[in-house]
């Protein structure tokens, strides 16, 4: 097996593992169709059934979730506290839009403030349907998969070489971020196919990859976060002037790298099979820290320092 097709070979691996440890399908990604996190997909190679004609089809899924509505919102104050509250409407004037906590002012109790909502910066987020779902389903894609090859491979219907990386490669980044097959399969192989061939033809297209890249990492999926991680890392790798050419999108990249650098269960003494998968998200975010630092040029870890002020340099500790 290639270097090439590591990643997304055990991308397949993971699933067949999840699906002999939880039997009950909880971290399937029908599950997360389901729930809303992942994209729903056509019923058929013709579109969706009518609800009308096929409920059954749309009975499991659940809406669409909506954002809650704050907690100093009008309309939303409680007078009093404890089970005998009773919420605050409209018609008591100069009630109704103020904060339970400050209820009251008339002499009643005046109530007990609530506690601070959860922030939810490590809540995960809806994964979209992405482009190259799209362009695959239409057929645009000069792709098919290679059921005889060992770990999978892609059959290039085109020399990837004579490709147009600009119209082609943020495509592929883009479905990266998928967790169904072959949407997955495909996107993550084929990055890793024209990042080895792309050669010179790589660094022009930077600044397209960093919207795809970032709308991955900012899923909070801890799968999709591990994935394109690794491709930023062979981004990196795949040719000259790359790394220093991604220090103007530090902005747009790092954020999230900042919550989740420390995402490191302690587990004692028992063993982590994710450090040999590279399944761990707090070593796979120093390591890309590092390989930005060190292929990023001189300006590279006041930059990094900037958005991740715990990280401490690579270059300097060796030098």
């Amino acid at each position: 097996m290639s270097k090439s097709s590591q990643a997304a070979a055990t991308l397949i691996l993971d699933d067949t593992l999840k699906k002999m440890i939880h039997r009950d399908g909880s971290k399937s990604y029908k599950d997360g169709k389901r729930n809303r996190m992942l994209p729903l997909g056509n019923h058929c190679s013709f579109g969706d059934f009518p609800k009308d004609l096929a409920p059954q089809a749309w009975s499991a899924v659940k809406t669409k979730p909506r954002l809650s509505k704050s907690a100093s919102a009008p309309g939303l104050g409680v007078q009093g506290s404890g089970m005998s509250a009773k919420p605050v409407t409209n018609e008591q004037p100069g009630l109704g839009s103020m904060h339970s906590a400050f209820v009251g002012l008339g002499g009643q109790p005046r109530g007990n403030a609530p506690g601070p909502p959860t922030a939810g910066a490590f809540a995960q987020r809806p994964v979209k349907a992405s482009d190259f779902r799209r362009f695959y389903d239409r057929g645009d894609l000069p792709i098919a998969i290679d059921h005889g090859a060992i770990g999978g491979k892609i059959h290039w219907k085109v020399d990837r070489e004579k490709l147009d990386f600009h119209h082609y490669l943020p495509i592929f980044f883009d479905g990266a971020r998928e967790q169904e097959d072959p949407y997955r399969f495909l996107a993550v192989q084929g990055v890793y196919d024209l990042l080895e061939s792309g050669g010179p033809k790589v660094l022009p297209v930077v600044p397209q990859l960093i919207i795809p890249m970032k709308i991955a990492l900012n899923t909070r999926n801890p799968c999709v976060i591990a994935t394109m991680l690794k491709i930023l890392q062979a981004l990196v790798k795949s040719g000259a002037m790359i790394g220093e050419a991604l220090v103007p999108y530090y902005r747009q990249l790092l954020p999230t790298m900042n919550i989740f650098k420390n995402n490191n269960a302690n587990i004692g003494d028992s063993i982590d099979y994710s450090q040999r998968k590279r399944q761990n998200i707090g070593q796979l975010i120093n390591e890309t820290l590092e390989i930005l630092e060190i292929h990023g040029g001189e300006d590279a870890f006041i930059n990094i320092k900037y958005m991740i002020p715990t990280y401490e340099s690579a270059v300097l500790a060796h030098a």
